[in-house]
């Protein structure tokens, strides 16, 4: 229950950001952005580095369309949870 839980949840903040413009199954730069500056904001404010969200874009777009589709955005939330999940790890170990 827990994880069909998280999983609507990716689904529906997904869409509440990517039907703000254009193409409403993608997310363009801008609503990256904002899904990254609500969603994410602790994450990029540790960032500290000015162009995270275009690198974040770029490393995202596989198909280099310009925007960032449903599975394009879910290898960004599961990279994030990895990550996560070794510092959890880390931390536990001492």
């Amino acid at each position: 229950m827990q994880l069909e839980n998280a999983m609507e949840s990716l689904i529906k903040v997904f869409h509440t950001y990517s039907s703000k413009e254009g193409d409403k199954y993608k997310l363009s730069k801008a609503e990256l952005k904002s899904l990254l500056q609500g969603e994410l904001n602790d994450f990029l404010t540790a960032s500290k580095d000015p162009m995270v969200v275009e690198k974040i874009m770029s490393d995202l777009d596989e198909n280099q369309d310009g925007e960032v589709d449903f599975q394009e955005f879910v290898v960004l939330v599961a990279a994030l949870t990895v990550a996560c999940n070794e510092f959890f790890v880390e931390s536990m170990k001492n």
